[in-house]
């Protein structure tokens, strides 16, 4: 399966939120490491997996978690 791999600017672009509001706000809280965003190589940089947001987007934080409890 391939992944888009999307900056802050970038994921703000296409879900219409602040970037500083993704960074504070939802990175975290909604946006999990590892399921929603990762940190390649160890670093500091954050990229965002969209198909993912996405999904969760669609069907909702608790649907994702849920799912994931089952596994």
């Amino acid at each position: 399966m391939s992944h888009t791999y999307l900056t802050t600017q970038e994921l703000s672009e296409r879900i219409k939120y602040n970037p500083r509001t993704i960074r504070n706000e939802l990175k975290d809280s909604v946006l999990i490491e590892g399921i929603h965003y990762i940190r390649p190589f160890g670093g500091r940089k954050i990229l965002y997996v969209w198909e993912e947001i996405e999904k969760d987007m669609r069907t909702g934080i608790t649907g994702s978690i849920n799912a994931m409890a089952l596994q």
